[in-house]
């Protein structure tokens, strides 16, 4: 009966072990999930969304791996990111930290904003008025919403604040080899690679996946914690296993 009960503990241990593995590799080679703490991607994203990013989309770095051992450098299987792509990077200053942004710019690019118009490459990227939203708030009024349609025909939707914050009227950025120029949909009020002492150019290493699409999300100014009956209401459903564009 000892011996039973022994092996029946070691059986539970090796299944825990290999789901473990499972988990690991998945995590690694697959899918991993991510959520969104915070409004820099509003309207795209939004605060209590959860989302899944694939780590097959870009190749594999040290970064595709939990804690980011040092094993090599570059990435295997390399693949650029597309223009528009909604992107999980490594912060280049602190990688311990997860951002996610829209990338913009890749090598070569010539990346610049005047007048809150996103330039590429010396051409303004097509921006429409769409109306005011109620998903942030600006200063004193509700931000407009925009569609913007990037040069291979990606089409999204950016708040502005503003034309005329600092973030509004850049200095011409130039893309170097091996990086890429991310940017947050809610353009006033994300930090991102305009900010080069905060963010800055992307190490293509540093890229951990492409955001595929939502899972769960959450609306915690919709809930208490204490009352339970509260948390069905504060489920966004619509937004639940919706595609990341």
């Amino acid at each position: 009966m000892a011996k039973k009960k022994s092996g029946g503990w070691l059986e539970s241990v090796k299944t825990i072990l290999y789901a473990g593995l499972i988990a690991i590799g998945i995590r690694t080679v697959a899918f991993e999930p991510f959520n969104i703490p915070s409004g820099s991607m509003i309207p795209t994203l939004l605060i209590g969304d959860y989302l899944f990013v694939s780590k097959y989309s870009y190749g594999y770095s040290r970064y595709s791996m939990p804690f980011g051992p040092n094993l090599f450098s570059g990435r295997i299987f390399e693949r650029l990111p597309h223009r528009g792509d909604v992107a999980v990077f490594k912060l280049p200053r602190d990688p311990s930290q997860d951002y996610i942004k829209r990338i913009i710019g890749l090598p070569g690019d010539r990346i610049q904003v005047k007048g809150g118009i996103l330039q590429i490459n010396g051409v303004p990227v097509k921006r429409e008025l769409v109306g005011e939203s109620d998903l942030d708030r600006c200063y004193r009024e509700p931000p407009r919403y925009y569609r913007e349609t990037l040069p291979e025909g990606v089409t999204h939707g950016i708040l502005e604040c503003s034309d005329q914050g600092s973030a509004d009227n850049t200095q011409e950025y130039r893309v170097p080899a091996g990086h890429v120029f991310g940017m947050g949909d809610n353009r006033d009020n994300s930090q991102d690679s305009r900010f080069l002492d905060a963010v800055g150019f992307i190490p293509v290493e540093n890229l951990v996946g492409r955001a595929e699409f939502i899972f769960f999300s959450f609306d915690g100014n919709q809930a208490s914690l204490w009352k339970p009956w509260t948390w069905p209401m504060a489920i966004r459903w619509s937004r639940l296993f919706s595609g990341v564009r």
